[in-house]
Parts: structure tokens; C-alpha cells; sequence
């Protein structure tokens, strides 16, 4: 398997926003302040120091005025359907951010399409305690379909437990946050929907 550090690189989130954002005409202040995020994390993600986790893309991509697909997407993408085989998915699979420090990895399973309103993700949860700071909250709605493992899932005040074969669609206005727990670790399809 690749590296990590390649693999992060290969996404290229931090060059896709700074490119945007100049384009845009916008100061690092000034995205920090359309993104509700501090201007060190945006100016470390756009130097490759830190890979955002989903919640906080979909935040920078309402800040641009883009839908989160754009990260996942290329020029050159213009297909009007994508199939990805297993053995494509392992090759671009990516981390949130140094060693998952927001309990998951995600891959896209749709790149290569562009301009879709809903991404969907394949995601490995991390084993972890459960504490607050995994909470995030963002536009849109989620669904999560469990495969494999056991998913403690975290929706305000309630704590849900998922098996495989099990889901959940939500508002994810709501503060909402998921760990891993049980032997295996929980590997579900997520698919997030923004209206952008």
C-alpha cells in the first residue's frame, strides 16, 4: 500500500482551495470568516500540513461558494457515470488528516463526475473513546449504511448504536459524531448531500 503522506498529496485539497480562493480574490481572512474557521487551520490546509476531515471541506466549499465535489473532481471529469472497481478504490484511499485524528478515513467512489449534489464515501471508522470535540455540524443531510463492524453514532444529546446492515439518514445541522467500537472496525458507505 501507498505511503500515506503520497496519498494525501495526490488529493491535492490545500493547492484546490488556494487556487479557489485566489481566484475568488479572497484573503485568508476573509475565507476564515465566510468559513467560520480559524485563519491557521485554513492557511495549514492549504499548505498540505493538515488534510480536513468531510465536515470542515463541506465548510471551506460554503465559504467558495463550490459544492464539496469539487475537491473530488478534476478538469478533466466530464463523465456522465463512473464505475469504480475494488481494486481502484484501495489505490486512492485517503486519511482525514494526520494519523485520523478525527476518527475516520474516507475515499470518494464517485470521482470522475462532475457537478453531482450528493458524494459518496466509502468510510473506516477509527476505535477510539468517545469525547465532544468529534462532534461536527454542517449543511445538508447524510445517510450512513453500515457494512461491517459496530458504529457507536452520536446525534446531540442521543447515542444510537449501528450494526451491519443498518442506517441512518440525518439532518447533519445537527451536532452529530461516530466512533468505532467492538472488535472490528466499523466500515460503512456514506453518501452526504449539499445543496451548495
Amino acid at each position: 500500500m501507498e505511503d500515506i503522506k503520497t496519498q494525501i498529496k495526490e488529493l491535492r485539497l490545500g493547492v484546490k482551495i488556494r487556487k479557489l480562493r485566489q481566484e475568488r480574490r479572497l484573503t485568508l481572512q476573509e475565507l476564515s470568516e465566510l468559513s467560520g474557521l480559524s485563519k491557521p487551520l485554513l492557511s495549514q490546509i492549504e499548505n498540505d500540513q493538515v488534510t480536513p476531515p468531510i465536515a470542515t471541506l463541506l465548510k471551506i466549499s460554503k465559504g467558495l461558494k463550490v459544492a464539496i465535489h469539487y475537491f473530488f473532481e478534476e478538469e478533466e471529469d466530464q463523465q456522465k457515470f463512473v464505475l469504480t472497481r475494488a481494486s481502484q478504490q484501495k489505490a486512492t484511499r485517503r486519511r482525514t488528516g494526520n494519523d485520523a485524528p478525527h476518527g475516520y478515513v474516507y475515499r470518494s467512489l464517485a470521482p470522475g463526475i462532475r457537478h453531482k449534489p450528493m458524494e459518496p464515501f466509502l468510510v473506516e471508522f477509527e476505535h477510539r473513546e468517545w469525547d465532544d470535540s468529534l462532534f461536527y455540524r454542517h449543511d445538508g443531510f447524510e445517510f450512513i449504511y453500515l457494512l461491517e463492524g459496530q458504529l457507536e453514532f452520536h446525534y446531540g444529546s442521543e447515542v444510537m448504536s449501528l450494526h451491519p446492515g443498518d442506517s441512518i439518514y440525518y439532518d447533519s445541522t445537527e451536532p452529530h459524531g461516530y466512533v468505532s467500537v467492538g472488535e472490528a472496525k466499523a466500515v460503512a458507505v456514506a453518501v452526504l448531500y449539499s445543496k451548495d
